[in-house]
């Protein structure tokens, strides 16, 4: 085979110093090999093995053996051997056997070094820019046979191909795969490097048990493990090609792996969900006074839905198991109020509560929307920013039990904070916390209830896949009198015509928000900014106009939010520090600029500030074109839809689960083989089999469930073999 550069850098000489030493595990010895660390492969030394870390490491671990493995090919490029020059295709990947006449090296004035070749029915050159002529002749030497890959071209009227990717001799071709796998590759590491460790990784492949039902992989065609990873990784066909704004269809080797993770993933939840029930609980739902004198206080009459949800929330909490609920509900569709009545439902009882919330903004707001509702209970507020004796005051009152109802952010499940009798814990936009905090704040009492509350409506794949531990109360109706928000899209060319616009709009009372995603100009990133369009807006409408972004402090965000409350300014300038929550029914204008920037869950919750009084309301979509595929199906469904569990799956389908909800953002760790926009009806398949799992083998002792233990540890989901002990 003719060497080159990748070659050369992948056969670097190793192997690098062993990385640190990592904690010990009680994983099975038989995966020592895939756990590994990727550093200790063939061909990664000193000059690769930092570029291996730098795409599959992390902070926490080296990269490792399992990490290769688990990065699959994006596609594969067949380059079939064609017969001759005179029948090859033009504009696809070829593969073409020649003999070398003619090296023309630059002349003045030109850059190109080409090779002619030649075989029996006609000619083609061969052009490299940039190559040192030796390196080129080396490779392809006067009257030497080669075979030659890449995309043939026409220049001029005459065949060409612009740099092959490959130059082989007769050992070269035969080693050629009959399909190049493509791998995501980053600065410094090609895809053909990754490809060749990727061969050494695969030879570490350990013989491991079938978790799998025999009759499951029979029906659907699945190979073993080990032979799904080997297929994926070295493909003999290219997939087919996809229909038009499709993705090819995962092939049966792909899904069996996505299968294997999702059944991890469902039976972890599964095993937690099963010792979960296993908890003695306590009745926390006393006679319903409290209940029924805060319903009659609402401004508003329960809907439908809401009445549903505090049902079942009260059904689990005068039970003796122990609740663990989900509440998800679209912008402005009342789950605060089935909060408030469920914690009302743990004070009856003679215990205490806690509505924990993620920023101090929304904690706060919780805290003045509760405290009209809440006469005769006794109300407090907690936050990072209370000053010292306040704190130390609330922090005694907690202990005491001379607070029922406590409102916090993530201050609440901090070690110096203990209840008295802690008996329902309610945590709002739980994607914003981590479930060690969730759990952190329901190990604050004995046999806690936990109520987690959304206003990210979920689809339903990814309920399970986050939340498949817990009951789900949907609240799929909004309160009367809520106006539809029209949606317009305009582009950032006309953002004069809406500046004249808004003059109109508070000159008849109107109050507006304008997103921007920025805080400070970049010089790198052309957006808007918050920081810049205040100044602009300000021209316009001098001190009437507010700002609001993450970076400034705790006492003026608050500052700014009241005064936009209030209506001191009528104009609030905000990065997405607004987007989850906040609650002023006086604002009817909704401006976004860089809208296609946004996620379509994102441009929901944002638009969903407007609209929540009695005065109809419009959100303008301010967008910078030309506008691509996505970026524009986006803002189409934003235009047609105001259903957030509508606009939530077509988010899922456009982005895929790793940005739906921020879960890469909160920590939740996006599946590294199953694809949820794909691979949903494998997912419920893999829920039904980890329940079943569960019902017939609790503690994981048969056969079978000896190779799910080691499923488990494969796709490090040992936390749940902790659950049901070592044993």
């Amino acid at each position: 085979m003719i060497p080159d550069t990748e070659q050369a850098l992948a056969s670097d000489p190793g192997p690098a110093p062993p990385p640190r030493d990592e904690a010990p595990s009680l994983r099975p010895s038989i995966l020592d090999p895939l756990f590994a660390p990727a550093r200790g492969l063939p061909g990664v030394g000193p000059k690769i093995a930092p570029l291996i870390e730098k795409l599959l490491g992390s902070e926490e671990r080296p990269a490792r053996v399992a990490d290769l493995l688990f990065h699959l090919p994006q596609s594969g490029v067949a380059r079939p051997l064609c017969g001759s020059i005179r029948d090859a295709p033009t504009g696809e990947p070829v593969t073409l056997g020649v003999t070398v006449v003619a090296h023309r090296p630059p002349g003045l004035g030109k850059r190109a070094f080409r090779v002619l070749v030649e075989d029996g029915t006609g000619d083609i050159s061969l052009v490299f820019f940039g190559m040192p002529k030796g390196r080129i002749e080396k490779m392809l030497p006067l009257g030497s046979h080669r075979y030659v890959s890449g995309r043939i071209d026409l220049w001029d009227g005459y065949r060409q191909m612009v740099h092959p990717t490959r130059i082989l001799d007769e050992a070269g071709l035969a080693s050629l795969p009959a399909v190049e796998p493509i791998y995501g590759a980053t600065e410094g590491l090609t895809s053909r490097v990754i490809s060749r460790i990727v061969h050494g990784a695969l030879e570490r492949l350990p013989v491991l048990p079938e978790w799998q039902d025999p009759a499951f992989l029979a029906q659907n065609r699945f190979p073993a493990f080990a032979e799904a990873l080997r297929i994926e990784h070295r493909p003999e066909e290219a997939p087919p090609p996809p229909r038009e704004g499709e993705a090819p269809p995962p092939s049966p080797a792909r899904r069996r792996l996505a299968y294997d993770e999702l059944l991890a993933s469902q039976l972890a939840l599964a095993l937690l969900r099963a010792r979960q029930r296993r908890k003695p609980g306590r009745v926390n739902a006393g006679d319903g006074h409290l209940k029924a004198r805060i319903e009659a206080a609402l401004p508003f009459a329960l809907t439908g839905a809401q009445a549903r949800a505090v049902e079942e929330i009260r059904a689990d909490l005068a039970s003796d198991r122990r609740m663990l609920r989900l509440l998800q509900g679209d912008v402005g569709s009342g789950k605060t109020a089935v909060a408030l009545l469920a914690m009302a439902s743990a004070v009856e009882a003679g215990r205490q509560a806690a509505l924990m919330a993620p920023t101090e903004i929304l904690a706060r707001q919780h805290y003045e929307r509760l405290a009209p509702l809440t006469e005769g209970l006794r109300l407090r507020l907690l936050t990072g920013r209370d000053k010292a004796s306040e704190r130390r005051a609330t922090l005694a009152d907690l202990a005491s039990g001379n607070i029922d109802i406590v409102v916090g952010t993530h201050a609440l499940f901090q070690e110096a904070v203990a209840f008295r009798d802690l008996g329902l814990a309610v945590v709002d936009e739980q994607h914003r916390f981590g479930v060690h905090q969730r759990l952190a704040l329901g190990a604050k009492g004995e046999a806690v209830d936990i109520l987690v509350m959304t206003a990210t409506p979920i689809p339903r794949t990814l309920a399970l896949t986050f939340f498949g531990d817990m009951d789900v109360s949907v609240l799929d109706e909004k309160p009367a009198g809520r106006q539809p928000i029209k949606t317009i899209t305009i582009p950032n060319e006309r953002i004069g015509d809406v500046v004249d616009g808004l003059h109109r709009a508070l000159a008849a009372g109107d109050r507006v928000y304008w997103i921007c995603p920025l805080v400070a100009e970049s010089e790198f990133v052309d957006l808007a900014a918050a920081e810049e369009r205040f100044e602009d807006l300000k021209k316009h409408f001098g001190d009437g106009v507010g700002l609001i972004h993450g970076k400034m402090p705790g006492p003026d965000k608050d500052a700014a939010m009241e005064a936009f409350s209030a209506g001191r300014t009528r104009v609030l300038v905000s990065t997405t520090v607004v987007e989850v929550g906040v609650d002023v029914p006086e604002a009817t204008i909704m401006v976004i600029e860089h809208a296609e920037r946004f996620g379509l869950a994102q441009l929901h919750q944002l638009r969903g500030r407007v609209g929540r009084g009695s005065k109809a309301s419009s959100c303008l979509l301010l967008y910078r074109g030309p506008l691509g595929q996505v970026a524009k199906a986006r803002l189409e469904m934003m235009r047609a839809s105001e259903d957030g569990f509508r606009i939530a799956e077509e988010d899922l389908r456009l982005r895929g689960e790793g940005e739906v909800l921020g879960t890469r953002q909160s920590g939740m760790a996006a599946f590294r083989l199953a694809r949820l926009e794909s691979d949903g009806d494998l997912l419920e398949a893999a829920r039904d089999d980890a329940r079943l799992i569960v019902e017939r083998d609790p503690r994981l002792r048969s056969e079978r469930g000896r190779a799910l233990r080691v499923l488990l540890y494969l796709f490090e989901r040992e936390a749940a073999i902790r659950l049901i002990g070592a044993g």
